[in-house]
């Protein structure tokens, strides 16, 4: 894939669609584009974050571990952003990726995406809206696990 597609795809994912194509090239140029094979890892819970990575193909799967094993949580595919709160606040990764399929990341480090969110505002609005949305399909997802334990008692 050549810089200019890469640039291309990048200009399709919400967080950077306001943002100068010239600055989307620069942060193609200084990422590293990355392919998976179904079922590997792309990270792991529990490890430091030192990257956010943006699928530009593909679809991975994201698990939690929990008490009675590891839970799938959400399919992600094209143009979504995995990684981004280990590096936003500092803690360890909140959930595995796992390829579903062949999968094509852009890994944006830590030093790269601070200074794209400071230098682009509207970057970090639009990050935030993706992290709203997520908070609030969790909230949901979390209020009917609760309403079926419920039922089932």
């Amino acid at each position: 894939m050549s810089l200019k597609e890469e640039v291309e795809i990048l200009r399709q994912i919400p967080l950077f669609a306001k943002i100068d194509p010239s600055k989307i090239k620069l942060l193609a140029f200084t990422s590293e584009r990355l392919t998976f094979q179904p079922d590997d890892l792309v990270c792991q819970q529990g490890d430091n974050g030192d990257a956010a990575y943006f699928i530009m193909a593909g679809e991975a799967e994201v698990i939690v571990d929990t008490p009675s094993g590891p839970l799938t949580v959400a399919t992600l595919g094209k143009n979504d952003v995995v990684g981004e709160i280990a590096i936003l606040i500092d803690v360890p990764r909140t959930a595995t990726i796992k390829a579903k399929t062949e999968l094509t990341t852009l890994k944006i480090t830590k030093d790269v995406f601070f200074r794209m969110v400071t230098e682009f505002p509207e970057m970090a609005v639009e990050l935030m809206r993706v992290l709203a949305e997520r908070l609030v399909r969790t909230t949901d997802d979390l209020q009917k696990a609760k309403e079926m334990l419920r039922n089932e008692s």
